[in-house]
Formats: C-alpha cells, structure tokens, sequence
C-alpha cells in the first residue's frame, strides 16, 4: 500500500469517527445546540426589556455623571443623555425584532446565506 493510499484511508478513518462524535454530541441537560436563528417568543421579549433598559441606564448614568462631577449643570446633561439612551435602545430593539444583528449588514443577506446553506447540505 502506498503513502496516498494510507494517508487516505486515515483521512476517511477520521472523518466517520468525526460524524459520528457530531451525531452523538448533545447540549448539557438535553437543550438544544446554539443556533444561528433569531429569538423567539419570551427569549425576544426579555432580550428587548434588557436592551430598553440597558440603554436607558447607560444614558442616565453618563448624564448624571457629567452633569454632577464634570459641567455641574444639573439635570440638563442627564435630560439630554436619557432621550439619547432611550433612542439608543429602540434601535437595538428595532435591530433585533428585525434580526439585522445576526448577519452583517442587511437581513436579505442573512436569508440569502441561509438559502444558500440549505442548498450545500
């Protein structure tokens, strides 16, 4: 048997022990393995309550802290910094109910991509 010969009976040796090490694989507890898909039902909701909140507690704290320890002109700059957090947060919601955060740029894309893999398989 030649050098090519065994190099590629192992390479096909590996690759069955690979499927089958994939097929036998499983999340802990018996939950599913991490998918590309976008979130639904209350895994979305809590995600857009976090990102509304998030944003809103970002913007309040930069205000508040530049309006007391830096411009002391209370409570312009956290007026200010809580509509921009609040905005910053609708467009993360916005961007998540849409899906545009999954793939980079457009969610035609990540629809075409997604084609496209189903095409492979």
């Amino acid at each position: 048997m030649s050098d090519d010969d065994k190099k590629l009976s192992e390479l096909d040796q590996f690759e069955t022990r690979l499927n089958a090490a994939r097929g036998n694989s499983k999340a802990p507890r018996g939950l599913k393995a991490a998918t590309n898909e976008p979130p639904k039902g209350l895994g979305l909701a809590l995600r857009c309550g976090a990102d509304l909140v998030s944003g809103l507690a970002v913007g309040v704290g930069i205000g508040y802290a530049l309006d007391t320890y830096v411009f002391d002109t209370k409570p312009w700059l956290m007026v200010l910094f809580f509509f921009l957090g609040a905005a910053a947060g609708i467009m993360n919601v916005f961007r998540t109910v849409q899906s545009l955060d999954i793939a980079v740029g457009y969610k035609e894309d990540f629809e075409k991509r997604e084609k496209d893999d189903n095409l492979r398989d």
